[in-house]
């Protein structure tokens, strides 16, 4: 059976605001829209989720709120951020791949250009259009010229990071030592040359969003505010007290707090409390193998990426103070996920970084680790861990790669909820709009625009549906020769190298959420369909797969 969603255009949008508390009618105010994303944090590093991970404010977001534990997203920053921005598959919108990893047989194919292409109406520029204000602040990776910036997007303000990551600081360090040395910021249509001296991206970009809000409070127009976090993605860079907070809690090593969490998910029921866990992955060494200095040094890396979630949280605290302080938390719908699950690689594994003289100025002592002028990514062992019961991790197309938490709180959202709903990142869009009442358009000008392919899920924040999809929907994806298709609790995925063997098997998540139990011989016919459903997909959407 199809469970279907709730739509509230028009009268219904009135009706609900009579129920909402705090909400006259007579005011009849669209209510405003928080979108918070964190990058690259793995779907355990909450401590709703599991974690031992400082996490209050984002903890009672989803104590006051529906916290899902089945939403999923791309398996990458771009693509997944596409998807929330067009309610449409990256493929169509533009990211069928990163386009830092354009491969040749792709490059200026429809659907490939690298950027948030024009078949698709952004997210900003639709509730711009109905009237909102509408505000950024952060990581947009969704095009690098000026036709592509927020700001010409949908944004009446922005200050953003166009790249897939850069240092935390005013240095303007990029990610990679080709083409990304220094990191691009702009304004509004305007590229910076130089930051603030005392720069600190996660506390910026929440300054300059509040600062942005408050500036037109006074003329009545709701806001739609998107705050892009680049925390925690590497660099792991955090001030103090953040820095230290967590020092010596991660000497055990990577499969120690791999296996903890796993066990504290399955005590606060986000797992089945029989679910297996993955085994270590054979590219992963054992924590014990590691020689002399290693320890330290990985160790090192986790405590400062914990800071980062906590530092992070912290920033989410005073944006949640800001809003009660202006009296808008009300009437503020907060949405927060991850673009994508935690990262497996070293800041080496980046490509041009390793021997490069580029990459040789930084300082990635076990001491200078978090500071200016380090350049340090977990790697592979903690993002297992920060996956928690879950395979795999960002770049794969593994439930630890495209899982990822979502908490949504605020006015029609029922509170205290956990939900194993299926949601899927293009379903953003679409909840936006029903829960604004605004219709998408079918064209700008002359142009038709890219039906979504979405789901509100204002049914299950609402609490009148279980499920958005049903039994028989089908839903899939693919990034870099990843494939996967879910239908009901089944999901068919072919993990591609170097981290699988772009093989394909089957999966019963309802019961083996780690992926841990390959039923393919068991139910070939199911494995079949799934993989005659995903190239339906593929087919229609228009994949090119890497040669």
């Amino acid at each position: 059976m199809i469970h279907k969603t709730t739509k509230l255009p028009g009268v219904a949008f009135a009706i609900l605001c009579l129920l909402l508390p705090g909400i006259a009618l007579a005011d009849m105010k669209k209510p405003n829209i928080l979108l918070i994303m964190a990058d690259d944090m793995g779907w355990s590093d909450l401590g709703s989720f599991g974690s031992e991970i400082g996490t209050p404010h984002l903890d009672a977001l989803a104590q006051r709120g529906v916290k899902f534990t089945n939403f999923h997203t791309s398996v990458s920053c771009s693509p997944t951020r596409s998807m929330l921005f067009s309610g449409t598959d990256n493929h169509l919108a533009g990211l069928g791949n990163m386009g830092e990893m354009l491969q040749p047989n792709q490059v200026g194919k429809p659907g490939y250009e690298g950027h948030l292409n024009d078949r698709v109406v952004s997210l900003a520029e639709v509730l711009k259009t109905s009237g909102y204000h509408t505000y950024m602040a952060g990581k947009w990776h969704l095009g690098h010229d000026p036709e592509s910036y927020p700001h010409a997007r949908g944004f009446d303000e922005s200050l953003s990071m166009l790249f897939g990551g850069a240092s935390y600081w005013s240095d303007m360090f990029g990610l990679l030592a080709v083409h990304e040395e220094v990191a691009e910021y702009v304004h509004n249509d305007q590229l910076l040359k130089k930051l603030p001296r005392d720069f600190y991206a996660t506390r910026n970009y929440t300054d300059f969003l509040m600062d942005s809000i408050r500036a037109n409070r006074g003329d009545g127009k709701p806001f739609f505010a998107y705050l892009a976090f680049t925390a925690p993605h590497d660099p792991v860079q955090v001030p103090e007290p953040w820095l230290s907070q967590y020092r010596g809690d991660y000497d055990s090593g990577y499969e120690v707090l791999k296996a903890e969490r796993a066990e504290q998910a399955r005590k606060i029921g986000i797992v089945p409390a029989d679910a297996p866990m993955p085994p270590r992955h054979p590219m992963l060494p054992a924590w014990d193998t590691l020689r002399g200095n290693e320890k330290a040094l990985q160790a090192r890396g986790m405590e400062v990426y914990a800071g980062l979630v906590t530092n992070m949280d912290y920033h989410v605290g005073r944006m949640m103070s800001f809003l009660r302080d202006i009296g808008q938390d009300s009437n503020t719908i907060v949405l927060f996920l991850s673009d994508n699950g935690p990262n497996p690689w070293s800041s080496e594994d980046y490509p041009g970084n390793a021997g490069s003289e580029w990459f040789a100025q930084f300082d990635n002592s076990v001491d200078n680790i978090g500071h200016p002028m380090s350049h340090y990514a977990y790697g592979m062992g903690w993002g297992s861990a920060s996956a928690g019961p879950l395979d795999l991790f960002k770049m794969t197309v593994g439930e630890g790669g495209i899982r990822s938490p979502l908490l949504v709180a605020g006015p029609g959202v029922k509170s205290g909820l956990q939900t194993d709903a299926f949601g899927y990142v293009w379903d953003i869009m679409p909840t936006i709009l029903d829960m604004t009442g605004i219709q998408h358009p079918r064209e700008t000008g002359n142009k038709k625009i890219e039906t979504m392919r979405g789901r509100s899920l204002l049914g299950v924040l609402d609490g009148s549906v279980l499920q958005a999809y049903g039994d028989e929907d089908f839903v899939g994806g693919e990034m870099q020769n990843g494939k996967w298709m879910r239908q009901g609790d089944y999901k068919a995925v072919s993990v591609a190298p170097p981290y699988g063997k772009g093989t394909w098997h089957l999966y019963n998540l309802a019961k083996d959420p780690g992926e841990t139990n390959d039923l393919s011989e068991l139910h070939p016919d199911i494995l079949k369909r799934l993989q005659q459903a995903w190239q339906e997909y593929a087919d229609e959407v228009g994949v090119i797969l890497t040669e």
